[in-house]
């Protein structure tokens, strides 16, 4: 069960870098230290949907690190 669940986490975590790196348009160096010219926009369509999805998918993530933990022990 824990070596199933250890997988299931591994391939959690790819999925949500994948999630992360799809969110990510063209802020380049210079929006991470301040420069830039980064005006608010709200979410829209696919996009609206990858940034739920990324929340849905970490909180599983986080749940399934927990059960881990108390397997463990």
């Amino acid at each position: 069960m824990l070596k199933l669940l250890n997988y299931l986490i591994l391939v959690i975590s790819i999925v949500i870098v994948v999630l992360v790196l799809l969110q990510a348009k063209g802020g380049g160096l210079g929006g991470a230290f301040g420069g830039g010219d980064n005006v608010y926009q709200t979410r829209r369509g696919l996009e609206k949907g990858i940034f739920i999805l990324t929340i849905i998918i970490s909180v599983i993530f986080v749940s399934l690190i927990i059960a881990s933990m108390f397997l463990q022990q």
